[in-house]
């Protein structure tokens, strides 16, 4: 799939490059603390488990528990999962590679 139009741009391919040439988890721990606040970080971090639990075939109430995330941001979740741009798909196979 291509990028989306309405996003693509200098600044944004300029920080996705950016993450790209960082070498370690360190590095993205660094990175990361300076662009986003602590909770945008958990926010993002908690959206990749519930579509990781989702793909798993967990129900929302068990992925509610576990993750804390309501119903809405699961609803949200699941349908970029199965109807997006399939970047939670890109990123949740190479974590299975691993």
């Amino acid at each position: 799939m291509t990028a989306n139009p309405k996003l693509k741009d200098a600044l944004i391919d300029q920080l996705f490059r950016g993450i790209l040439s960082l070498g370690s988890e360190e590095e993205c721990y660094q990175f990361f603390e300076d662009v986003c606040t602590i909770g945008e970080l958990k926010a993002m971090a908690q959206r990749l488990e519930v579509a990781r639990l989702l793909k798993a075939g967990v129900i929302y109430d068990d992925i509610v528990a576990a993750t804390g995330a309501s119903t809405a941001t699961i609803s949200r979740v699941k349908r970029c999962l199965y109807y997006g741009a399939d970047g939670y798909k890109a990123v949740l196979a190479h974590l299975e590679e691993k």
